[in-house]
């Protein structure tokens, strides 16, 4: 057997393990989500019913599996955010032997400031976007109908708007780790700036939904927001860059 080959070998048994290390951690994680599912679809639709008043929508489910299905969903995407450190350190460790010392460096580093990132998104979304969003689509023609929701529809429509919010908190890090590794730079983003009013408005757009221009400017500012520090990360990058590439080691002549 030739070395190219007992390579591939090796690679394929290390992604297994990693693979199996991290569906462990998302089962382990769903298990303890699913001791607390009641707990997690309770906050996911308080929003709903803080509204109050004949605003405030009465849950129901229509058919026998809903109530289950849903706790299941919600029980695997809770795993699956708990699991999320473990299984993006595996990732990245799966990926290191193809980076330098120094990028694999950044990702270990930027690991915290991912999660953190994400959950910034998250809780942008559920206290500042999710009640007007819900106040405007459960009033809407509220003289016509009362609005008596399924639960699988808003447990659905919550998950959908914290983790679209979630990713797309994590523009201004990948920008600067674009930077960082020599992508991207400040006249490139300075370029593309306007191009990325259209971009988010259309991801405004598509996250949100409703279609009243109020909802849509709430999530398109934030996103032009986001751009923006990233653009000055990249510019803080860029310099940081520079002084690493000017110092060049001194070697004794022989």
């Amino acid at each position: 057997m030739s070395d190219q080959q007992l390579t591939l070998l090796q690679h394929l048994g290390e992604l297994r393990k990693r693979l199996f290390i991290s569906v462990l951690a998302l089962l382990a994680g769903s298990a303890v989500s699913f001791a607390f599912f009641e707990q997690i679809i309770d906050i996911l639709v308080r929003p709903a019913r803080d509204l109050g008043g004949d605003a405030g929508a009465q849950l129901i489910y229509i058919e026998v599996t809903e109530l289950l299905t849903t706790s299941v969903k919600v029980s695997f995407v809770g795993g699956f955010i708990l699991a999320s450190p473990v299984i993006l350190y595996h990732v990245i460790m799966f990926v290191s032997p193809g980076l330098t010392g120094r990028e694999k460096r950044y990702l270990l580093a930027f690991l915290p400031a991912v999660l953190g990132a994400f959950a910034a998104g998250v809780a942008f979304a559920y206290f500042v976007m999710t009640p007007p969003a819900l106040h405007f689509l459960l009033t809407f023609g509220g003289d016509v109908a009362t609005p008596m929701i399924r639960i699988s529809n808003i447990v659905n429509l919550m998950i959908r708007l914290l983790v679209w919010m979630g990713i797309v908190f994590e523009t201004p890090l990948v920008i600067y780790l674009l930077a960082l590794l020599g992508i991207v730079n400040t006249r490139m983003l300075g370029r593309f700036r306007r191009y990325w009013v259209i971009v988010s408005f259309v991801l405004a757009a598509i996250i949100t939904p409703t279609f009243d221009p109020f909802n849509q400017v709430l999530v398109a500012a934030p996103l032009l927001v986001l751009y923006e520090l990233g653009v000055l990360l990249a510019r803080f990058a860029g310099r940081k860059r520079t002084r690493s590439e000017a110092i060049v080691p001194f070697s004794e002549p022989d």
